[in-house]
């Protein structure tokens, strides 16, 4: 793993030997010859990892490290001295630096420590984003009564170090259980590795779980770790495990017994320390019974089961989840946020949402876009209703659906326009002749209702 680092002495002969070492490493370099020379270049362009001796002239470096960490408190310092105590290590660590080096440089420990820090950032980096990421899209929003039960799950399974099964239907967001999980875990410091066991052919798997060695088949032209591998230390998600073949099946179960594994086309045994967190939208019961499913590898899973709601017993959170969503997608496509009516809401909420979550994301996303106005309106919802414009009304079925009389009276012109053109083949001068109003009048109705002059996909 290469990094940009920023190396300060005030020893010409100390910044001659470390960037050739570290750069022969693959590593971009800067030197600094005092300390406010290395505050002047990090405040310009922040490495990933800055080395600074701890006597130096002018300012030393404690009190640079001390400056450097009040202005960028997650860069990776490491300390180096040629007259070191512990006492200077320790005030060293105290003040925020990642570990100290003592001279004259051992330099295989130094490209160690070095390759250490930088996966260290890489890790934090990492859980920083997953967490920003669940914060700003997490879909665990609603106070219904199923939701407060699985967030009281999530805090209960998280500190542990058991094996969890989520299971749940498509879209329910058992992905963003399996995050919050880890994130809320003593784990949370190192890595989330995610598996969509539906997603890779049988023949890949085995490789992709373990990893393979050089000359291992045609085409591994070098060593690949896997995803057991990548894990350790923190949490391994195994996404729709019910996908996963019986063959491939006996093999996890026997990680999951012993902790330990083989590369493919290896012999030596590596050793790990993973949680597996498991999910699958298919009863695996079920999948017992019809041989699909090994039964141990179940009771395995089966530590700590969760089950994610499907949005239909959550209708409650659907105003929630919706006013969530709108602001999502406004930052993302770098849209004003728009506000949306109660009646709207209620139209989207007495809706079963088959897809769930990402069903109803993928609506707002839509709604967000399509509607030209800044408040999203009853009428302006049902034409976008799952199913197309025939039965919209029908299917809301309910007078106080609607905020107003004039709501009400433009959706029913809407759906009545727009099924007209249908018929007429989206013909305006045609349609206005059976509609018996002037083609301009017509023009001006399409335009006020926002009927799409195109016939559906």
């Amino acid at each position: 793993m290469s990094g940009n680092i920023c190396i300060v002495d005030d020893e010409p002969s100390i910044l001659n030997t470390l960037s050739s070492i570290l750069e022969d490493e693959g590593h971009q370099v800067t030197l600094a010859k005092s300390g406010a020379e290395a505050l002047k270049l990090i405040r310009s362009e922040p490495p990933d990892l800055v080395i600074l001796d701890i006597w130096m002239p002018e300012i030393d470096g404690l009190e640079t490290l001390k400056r450097v960490r009040q202005q960028f408190p997650n860069l990776m310092v490491i300390m180096m001295s040629g007259h070191g105590s512990v006492e200077t290590a320790v005030k060293a660590t105290k003040l925020g630096a990642y570990d100290y080096l003592e001279k004259p440089l051992d330099l295989e420990k130094v490209t160690i420590l070095v390759r250490n820090a930088l996966h260290q950032r890489k890790l934090e980096e990492e859980n920083l984003n997953l967490r920003i990421q669940v914060e700003r899209h997490s879909e665990l929003v609603g106070d219904s009564p199923v939701m407060e039960t699985l967030r009281q799950q999530i805090s209960a399974a998280a500190p542990t170090h058991s094996r969890v099964l989520i299971s749940g239907e498509n879209g329910t967001g058992k992905e963003l259980v399996a995050r919050a999980i880890h994130l809320q875990s003593p784990r949370r410091s190192r890595s989330f590795v995610e598996v969509n066991c539906a997603a890779i052919p049988e023949t890949l798997i085995e490789t992709e779980l373990f990893g393979h060695e050089r000359g291992a088949f045609t085409g591994a032209v070098a060593q690949r770790r896997g995803k057991f591998d990548l894990a350790d230390g923190g949490t391994l998600f195994l996404d729709e495990i019910a996908d996963m073949s019986v063959a491939t099946q006996a093999k996890v179960l026997r990680v999951l017994q012993e902790q330990q594994f083989t590369r493919v086309g290896g012999g030596k045994l590596i050793k790990v320390n993973v949680r597996v967190i498991a999910a699958s939208n298919k009863d695996l019961r079920q999948e017992i019974e019809k041989g699909t499913f090994r039964e141990d590898l179940f009771y395995r899973l089966n530590v700590l089961p969760i089950e994610v709601p499907p949005l239909r017993n959550r209708c409650q959170d659907i105003p929630a989840l919706v006013r969530h969503f709108l602001r999502i997608h406004a930052e993302e496509q770098g849209m004003k946020l728009k506000e949306i009516t109660d009646g709207a809401l209620e139209v989207l909420a007495r809706h079963d949402w088959p897809g769930n979550i990402r069903e109803l994301r993928n609506q707002v996303e839509r709604l967000m876009i399509m509607v030209p106005k800044p408040v999203i309106e009853t009428a302006d919802v049902i034409p976008f209703m799952p199913g197309g414009q025939d039965g919209a009304i029908h299917r809301v079925s309910a007078l106080d659906t609607y905020d107003s009389l004039r709501d009400a009276r433009h959706a029913f012109e809407r759906e009545y326009i727009t099924h007209r053109l249908r018929d007429n083949g989206w013909n305006v001068s045609k349609t206005a002749d059976d509609l018996q109003i002037e083609r301009s009048h017509l023009h001006r109705k399409i335009k006020l209702l926002n009927v799409e002059l195109r016939p559906e996909a």
